[in-house]
Formats: structure tokens, sequence, C-alpha cells
């Protein structure tokens, strides 16, 4: 072969490689695995809150980003078995927003991958951080699920009992004071953006809540022949008639 056919040839076969190669090195979608302790059906308003959070960093589900929805639907068992599928498959960030046991299991299974979380307790006790403001390393949804039966079962027996989230009261419950779970799951969207920018979650410092709600239930206190007063109702975020 003369070595201008030579030199032809590796011309052509690199122009036809080229766009191949390059193809090659652009950066895949991150994929950010999901992990709830709740079911499918009843996580479409956190989920929105996520991707909310999601998107004011610059990331939209689908486009530049993807989400493994994974609901346990209270079954904790399948935690370890999820947690190691989702370290061998290298996720860009494990996310773990209203499941202490979650968090727990995520952290145990990876010392590598980011993990994003929002829990109810202290995260120090919990072993999940070194500190809130340094974390230095990467309010049970078993009960939130079941949340109609206990609020029937406690107007069956003329309980007034008081819950920590909205959705409960929602459900039939008669009082709420708590964080504003919904935000919680909104900043856990916006963590796991910020991670995908290339920020340490080491450096990340742990989100205490600022924003409370109290929510009351007047057809369940009238239900249990209570009588909330006026002036306890102007306190509250919101009173369902």
């Amino acid at each position: 072969m003369k070595r201008r056919d030579f030199i032809t040839l590796l011309g052509g076969a690199a122009a036809t490689a080229w766009p191949l190669a390059a193809r090659a090195q652009q950066p895949a979608v991150p994929v950010v695995g999901l992990v709830s302790g709740r079911s499918a059906d009843a996580s479409a308003r956190p989920v929105a809150a996520f991707r909310k959070g999601l998107n004011e960093t610059g990331y939209v589900e689908g486009q530049n980003a993807m989400v493994e929805y994974h609901w346990l639907e209270g079954q904790y068992n399948r935690l370890p078995s999820l947690m190691a599928d989702l370290v061998r498959r290298r996720v860009a960030v494990i996310a773990t927003p209203g499941i202490t046991a979650g968090a727990q299991a995520a952290k145990a299974a990876t010392t590598t991958i980011p993990i994003a979380f929002g829990v109810g307790g202290d995260p120090v006790k919990l072993g999940l951080v070194a500190s809130l403001a340094r974390p230095g390393s990467n309010a049970d949804a078993f009960l939130s699920s079941r949340r109609v039966q206990f609020a029937t079962l406690a107007a069956r027996h003329g309980i007034p009992v008081a819950y920590p989230f909205r959705e409960d009261v929602e459900a039939g419950g008669l009082m709420s004071y708590g964080t504003d779970y919904f935000d919680q799951w909104r900043q856990v969207g916006v963590y796991t953006g910020q991670i995908l920018k290339g920020a340490s979650p080491a450096d990340l410092p742990v989100l205490q809540a600022t924003k409370f709600e109290f929510v009351i239930n007047l057809q369940t206190a009238r239900a249990l022949g209570i009588e909330v007063p006026n002036a306890l109702q102007l306190l509250a975020d919101e009173v369902i008639e």
C-alpha cells in the first residue's frame, strides 16, 4: 500500500469515528435513586415538591436528570438489597426524604455515593452526620401510610389526637403541629440538584426546619364533642371546616 493511500484511509476512518467518539464522551444523564417508605399513590404531592427543588437548581426530570422512584410501602426489610443495588449501579445521588431507616441503610451501604436525606429526628444522634454544620460524611412513613386507619380508630373510640403532619388532619385527624413535610421534600430536591452540580455533601450543612404548620379539623372536633376556642382557631395556619 502506498503511503498516501494509508494516510487517506486513516483520515477517512478518523472522520467517521470522531462523531462516535464525541458522542461517547458526552456526559451521561445522572440518575437519582429516590427511596420512600410510602406508596406511589400517596406520594403525588411530595414528589411534586421534590421536582420543584430539583428545578430550582436547574435540573428537569427527563431532560438533564433521571429519577428512579422506589416505593417501599412500609416494607423496610427491602432496604438492604435495594441500597446494595443502587450502589452497584453507581447512581449519582441517593435521596431519602422522610424516611430515617432509608437514610441509615444508605449510609451503611456506601461511603462514596452522596446521600440527600430528610429525617424527623436529630441526624447527629441517629449517626447520620458528625455535626449539623459540617456533616463530614455522606416521624415514620410506615405509620404515615396508615393515617386514615388511625384517624378512623381515634374517632371511633372518641380519642382526641394531635399529629405531626397536616396530611393526618386532612385524613380526619383532630389537629397537627409540625414541620412542612412537602418543604422537606423540596429541600431534599434542592440538595440533590446541588450535589449533581458538583457540591460536596460533606460541606452542605444540615438544615433544620424553620417552617411549622398548625392545622385544625373542626369537623373532627365536632364529631368528638370538642369545642375549639376561637382564639386557638385564629392561631392556626389552616382550619378545615
